[in-house]
């Protein structure tokens, strides 16, 4: 059931239970997905019985979760990428539980190939700060250090359908726009090959030459082909805590912008459709219609659904800004 929804031109959002709408979309018709699935046993964003977080067990967790990736392969595109953020999950005796090893099973039993995993590095304090989690608390070290263990990353894992692309996702003048989806001073080791950064890009930013030759993608994609990015802006993300009611758990952070963009630059092109089955305040759809792109986005929780609704009016304004600011 859909309670509530809005189409545009760019994209089309509904308030409502993924497990109903992605079913409806056409068979081979989304060209990239990408989410972070509702951790099982991590948090809980409401109290509503549909709620994946509400599930009674691991199994109802992994059952419905499964029924919902049989869906997504359906729905996406031969030999396109399903991109999905996820982390290792404490159970309640503090041990880990291999969720992402789950979600990759899942994965490969529905169609899809399992090709890598991006670490993203997360600065200890940070997630010390916002999560309050214990083993993170520098007391134990002086009190007992088998307590304490590391800051937890993020991953984000990468599959593609089976089949073949027949529509191959293309950049043709190769990659210039790190200075958008990441920590901005990349080019500070680099100044003394290349100098001035300001120089620098100017020379290669509209660079219509031979692509093999473009200094500024070789070092932006030596940056992204990384296994590990610890670039990633933690506060970037859209706004959402005016967003919070009472019946959610923890307050959680949006997926990261930075994160967004460089998977929807690096894996769809202008015009394509992204979806996310959880859009949460609308970050997934928020960012690729900022980049030229279409977007479709399900949240179940009208608060979130709110909040997106107010994100997305700025989606078209995003880079209109970014290039005020960073013209020459």
């Amino acid at each position: 059931m859909v309670k509530d929804q809005l189409i545009t031109d760019n994209y089309a959002i509904y308030c409502g239970d993924c497990m109903d709408v992605v079913p409806t979309l056409p068979e081979s018709s989304i060209d990239l997905v990408i989410y972070s699935p509702p951790f099982a046993g991590l948090y809980n964003y409401s109290s509503d019985h549909r709620d994946f977080s509400n599930c009674e067990s691991r199994d109802q967790f992994i059952q419905q979760y499964e029924f919902l990736i049989s869906e997504l392969a359906r729905a996406t595109r031969p030999g396109r990428i399903n991109a999905v953020h996820v982390e290792d999950i404490h159970d309640n005796t503090g041990r880990l539980w291999d969720f992402p090893g789950e979600v990759i099973r899942i994965h490969e039993k529905y169609g899809f190939e399992y090709h890598n995993r991006i670490t993203i590095w997360k600065e200890p304090l940070k997630v010390r700060m916002r999560t309050m989690v214990q083993s993170l608390m520098h007391k134990f070290i002086v009190e007992d250090a088998t307590k304490c263990f590391t800051a937890m990353p993020d991953y984000v894992l990468i599959f593609k359908k089976k089949g073949e692309n027949k529509v191959p996702v293309v950049h043709p003048n190769g990659l210039n726009d790190y200075e958008y989806f990441g920590d901005v001073p990349f080019l500070e080791a680099h100044k003394e090959t290349y100098g001035n950064y300001v120089d620098f890009r100017r020379k290669w930013i509209g660079f219509a030459g031979d692509p093999r030759e473009n200094k500024l993608s070789h070092l932006t994609w030596q940056r992204y082909a990384s296994s590990v990015w610890d670039d990633i802006r933690i506060d970037n993300v859209l706004p959402f805590k005016d967003s919070k009611e009472d019946d959610d758990e923890k307050h959680v952070h949006p997926l990261q912008l930075d994160v967004i963009d460089r998977l929807v630059y690096l894996y769809s092109n202008e015009g394509e459709t992204i979806l996310t089955p959880f859009m949460g305040v609308g970050s997934e759809v928020y960012s690729p219609v900022s980049m030229g792109r279409k977007a479709i986005g399900v949240e179940l929780k009208d608060s979130y659904f709110k909040q997106s609704l107010l994100n997305l009016k700025q989606a078209e304004k995003r880079f209109v800004k970014v290039e005020q600011k960073t013209m020459f």
